[in-house]
């Protein structure tokens, strides 16, 4: 009898140490991931953080000795020469300017054409859903040409309103399928019952749909402003002098030949340039898988 019951309670306890044991395995595999993933991001906060002599006769992943911000500095209001002759500043703020408005403006579009695909049909309605679902995969280049026509006949050629014409257009098909996937999923039956009322189009959308969109939105949002903000080949293509993003900026810095080479104003530069899309992950990032799925089931 003994035996059975000490039988009996060891199986219990080797079963909770081996999960105990699974789950350390899976924490340390998961924190070299992280580790091998985050390693690049170090080296190069450590290398802003150095004196270009430190960088010479050091080592690559080491510690800087001591911390410096002149890079950043530099990288920020004077650090290319040449190509280039300012920081990354303008530019940035360019990219500012042209990232929010394209942002918004085809969030709003793309939220509009959902919504009229999803809840009001008309003759032809999903074959233009198709052709938009088409534009999805064309590639960048091939509307290079195309659309330089374009914003030439519309007088925009080379402006931030140009460039913002073009993130919008090209972002509509990816919005648009966003949307209206997300408000199929919303019953009919509010549509019907707010038209019986005498709730117009517009009054429909912005009183019932609009409010229960806050989790695709943000998906659209994160979506179109990494798309927007890390693009180079629409900022090289179809902008000039000053009104160039601050990708374009940020290849001019590093692609510089005249002078020494400054590793630590590159690495600086680079972290700049990328803090936004950065930061709207670590913001709202969490937002982003539940508005993925939050249309995923319908009722």
């Amino acid at each position: 009898m003994t035996d059975i019951t000490s039988e009996n309670t060891g199986r219990p306890l080797a079963h909770a140490v081996r999960n105990i044991l699974l789950r350390w395995l899976l924490l340390a595999l998961l924190g070299l991931f992280a580790l091998y993933y985050l390693m690049p991001l170090f080296v190069m906060l450590t290398t802003s953080l150095k004196s270009l002599e430190e960088i010479r006769t050091g080592s690559l992943v080491a510690l800087p000795r001591e911390v410096t911000f002149d890079a950043w500095a530099k990288a920020w209001s004077g650090a290319c020469t040449g190509i280039q002759c300012e920081g990354v500043r303008p530019f940035f703020w360019n990219s500012i300017l042209l990232a929010v408005p394209a942002v918004f403006l085809s969030t709003l579009f793309g939220a509009v054409n959902g919504y009229v695909i999803a809840h009001w049909r008309f003759r032809g309605s999903n074959l233009i859903f198709s052709l938009m679902l088409f534009g999805c995969f064309i590639p960048f280049q091939v509307v290079l040409l195309p659309m330089a026509r374009v914003l030439g006949i519309m007088g925009l050629a080379g402006t931030i309103p140009g460039l913002i014409f073009v993130h919008v257009v090209y972002g509509l098909g990816f919005t648009t399928l966003f949307f209206r996937n997300y408000y199929v999923t919303i019953p009919q039956e509010l549509v019907k019952a707010a038209k019986i009322d005498g709730a117009g189009f517009f009054r429909i959308f912005w009183s019932i749909f609009l409010p229960l969109s806050l989790p695709i939105v943000v998906v659209t949002v994160i979506w179109q402003f990494t798309q927007i903000w890390n693009d180079f080949l629409f900022g090289v293509s179809f902008s000039q002098s000053g009104t160039q993003p601050v990708t374009v900026a940020l290849n001019n810095i590093v692609n510089s030949t005249t002078g020494v080479k400054e590793y630590n104003v590159d690495m600086a530069a680079a972290i700049i340039a990328a803090l936004p899309t950065m930061l709207v992950y670590v913001i709202a990032g969490k937002y982003f898988i539940r508005g993925l799925t939050a249309g995923s089931v319908k009722g």
